[in-house]
C-alpha cells in the first residue's frame, strides 16, 4: 500500500527544484491571466465601450461569432500574461537550447501584442468615424459627398496599420510616402467635391447677415416662386402649390432673387 506514496516521493526528489518553481510560475499566469481578462473586461464596460462602438461593422463581425470587441481585448491580455509566464516558466526551467529562441520571442510579443491593440482600435475608430460622417452629411444632397465617410475610415485603419506594422519591426516608410501621397489626393479631392459646397456656405453667410427676404416671404430665385419656409447656411427651402424646392445658395446668390409683393 506504501509502494504508490513513496514512488511519488522519489518521483517529485528527482525532479529538479527549477522545474516546480517554472511550474508555479506557469499556474501563477494562468490565473493572473484569468483575473486581469475579467477585470480588463468589467473595466472597459463600465467606461462605456460597448455603447460607444455599437453599430461599427466590427463590432457587427465579432457579434457574428459569437463575442465581442471588448472581449476580444480582455482576451488578447489574458494571452499576452499567459505568453509571458511561459516564458519566465520555461526560463526559470533553465531550457537551455530554446534560450536563444525563447529570448527573441520575448522581446518581440510586447510589440506584438501593442500591434493587435492599435489595429483592433484602429479598425473600431474607423468605423465609429465613419458613422458619424455618414450621419453629419445625411441632410447634404451632394453625391460626390458619399465617399467621404468610407474615406475616413480608411485613412483611420491606414494609419493604426501603419502604427502596427511599425511595432513589429516592419519597414514603413514606402507606405508612409503613400500615406502623404494618399492625404494630397484627398486635399485635392475634397476641394474639387465641395466647391460647391462651399460657395453654397459663403453664400449663405452673406443671405443671413444681409436678410434680403425671410421667412414668410414669396420670392422667385432660381427658377422657383413659392413662400420661403426656411434659410439656412447651405439652402433655402421654398413652398409653391404643396411642393418643396430646395435651393442651393449659391444658386440663390448667382440668379438673384425676386421680391413678389402683391
Amino acid at each position: 500500500m506504501s509502494a504508490v506514496p513513496t514512488r511519488l516521493s522519489e518521483f517529485a526528489t528527482a525532479v529538479p527544484d527549477r522545474f516546480w518553481l517554472a511550474l508555479f510560475v506557469l499556474l501563477f499566469g494562468l490565473v493572473a491571466a484569468y483575473v486581469v481578462g475579467v477585470i480588463n473586461r468589467r473595466l472597459l464596460t463600465r467606461a462605456g465601450v460597448p455603447e460607444v462602438i455599437e453599430g461599427t461593422a466590427f463590432e457587427r463581425t465579432a457579434r457574428e461569432f459569437d463575442t465581442s470587441t471588448v472581449r476580444i481585448l480582455a482576451q488578447l491580455s489574458s494571452y499576452f500574461i499567459v505568453a509571458v509566464a511561459l516564458i519566465v516558466a520555461l526560463t526559470v526551467a533553465d531550457v537551455n537550447y530554446l534560450e536563444q529562441f525563447w529570448s527573441g520571442v520575448a522581446a518581440f510579443l510586447p510589440r506584438l501584442f501593442v500591434a493587435a491593440v492599435v489595429l483592433i482600435v484602429g479598425i473600431v475608430v474607423g468605423d465609429k468615424a465613419e458613422m458619424l460622417v455618414a450621419e453629419r452629411l445625411r441632410g447634404i444632397k451632394l453625391p460626390e459627398l458619399g465617399v467621404l465617410p468610407p474615406l475616413v475610415k480608411y485613412s483611420v485603419v491606414y494609419v493604426a496599420t501603419l502604427v502596427a506594422l511599425g511595432q513589429v519591426g516592419v519597414q514603413t516608410l514606402a507606405l508612409i510616402v503613400l500615406l502623404a501621397a494618399f492625404a494630397l489626393a484627398v486635399v485635392l479631392f475634397a476641394a474639387l467635391a465641395t466647391k460647391d459646397l462651399v460657395a453654397s456656405a459663403a453664400a449663405g453667410v452673406f443671405l443671413l447677415l444681409r436678410q434680403p427676404y425671410g421667412i414668410g416671404d414669396e420670392v422667385r430665385v432660381a427658377g422657383e416662386r413659392g413662400i420661403v419656409q426656411e434659410v439656412d447656411l447651405f439652402v433655402t427651402r421654398i413652398e409653391a402649390d404643396g411642393e418643396e424646392h430646395v435651393v442651393p445658395n449659391h444658386s440663390v446668390f448667382r440668379d438673384g432673387i425676386v421680391l413678389i409683393r402683391e
